[in-house]
């Protein structure tokens, strides 16, 4: 007669290793590197590599190899990384569950402001009568969330097309949803009073107005050829909708996107100070959604996505990227 097999006993929760170093381990066997892992977590990629020797510390095995070209994780590091992957996700859905008892019809959306403010406030309704019981979020943010800690279901930022490309993270997803044209802005009174604008150049000359610093305009001028080292002033008023609301007052020169100076411009309260000038050939950018790759056909997502396209397009069918 065979014996009976006694029950498997769980673990002691002591016998787990530090959390953090558990969240590092699987972000660098996921996204394939450290410094990716790093981005991802928003750390240091000194800390990330601490948090792996830790583990390895901890467990007296080897789970990553380091070779010139990057960490490769070891047999037993692939074998334990298919279980804790596992119970990493069932970590996640738990958490949301909890979080999201009674919200299961939640949306976060953080924005640029200028889109927030100028188009995607003003249009929200209409796309809450669409998901009836919707709980959204909106929040501006001159900086993109922590998708890794689910800050934010969706994020839309705009990115020059003559600046540094969105950071290559794996896990996230982008789409363009609309293009618009980078555009030197002030009031009629300044432009008349003041000396003209034949050239790039000519700007170094006028009062700027910036946001938190001066590399939007150093990087616009750039684009032009201009050489901007130590000759780029003016007042930083750290908000897009500010430094417009100056130029209208005549305080100034703005940096603004037609997207959202499209009523300024279309009612005469700014004009732009290059139009019509073959010196300054067209500068764009593109506002791009952004999400979880994990969560991109997610109903809420996929859904937001698409009204938010079809929308931009019924509004300005100009603005469609590549259009």
């Amino acid at each position: 007669m065979t014996a009976p097999v006694a029950a498997k006993n769980p673990p002691e929760r002591k016998a787990l290793p530090p959390f953090e170093a558990l969240r590092a381990f699987d972000a660098v066997a996921r996204l394939g590197g450290i410094r990716r892992a790093a981005r991802w977590l928003s750390r240091d990629h000194a800390v990330v590599s601490r948090h792996l020797r830790v583990i390895e510390t901890w467990s007296g095995v080897k789970l990553v190899d380091r070779t010139p070209a990057g960490v490769v994780l070891t047999e037993a590091g692939r074998v334990y990384h298919k279980a804790l992957a596992c119970a990493l996700d069932d970590i996640a859905h738990a958490t949301l569950d909890l979080l999201n008892q009674g919200q299961h019809n939640r949306l976060v959306v953080w924005s640029s402001p200028g889109f927030a403010l100028h188009w995607l406030s003003r249009r929200l309704n209409e796309f809450e009568r669409k998901v009836p019981g919707l709980d959204i979020e909106v929040r501006p943010a001159d900086s993109s969330p922590d998708f890794a800690s689910h800050q934010a279901d969706i994020d839309i930022r705009f990115v020059a097309t003559y600046e540094d490309e969105l950071d290559d993270n794996p896990a996230l997803r982008h789409e363009p949803i609309a293009e618009a044209e980078i555009i030197a802005v002030a009031s009629r009174a300044y432009r008349d009073e003041q000396p003209s604008v034949k050239s790039p150049s000519d700007l170094l000359q006028h009062q700027l107005l910036h946001e938190s610093g001066y590399t939007n305009w150093e990087e616009w001028l750039k684009s032009y050829g201009v050489d901007t080292e130590g000759k780029v002033t003016g007042p930083r008023l750290w908000q897009g909708h500010l430094t417009m609301d100056a130029a209208h007052h005549g305080n100034g020169i703005a940096l603004a996107n037609t997207l959202v100076a499209r009523a300024e411009l279309e009612s005469g309260a700014l004009v732009n100070m290059a139009a019509n000038k073959p010196e300054f050939p067209r500068r764009t950018g593109q506002y791009v959604l952004i999400a979880r790759k994990d969560r991109w056909n997610d109903s809420l997502v996929r859904r937001f996505r698409g009204w938010l396209k079809d929308r931009l397009l019924k509004d300005m069918p100009d603005v469609a990227p590549g259009g």
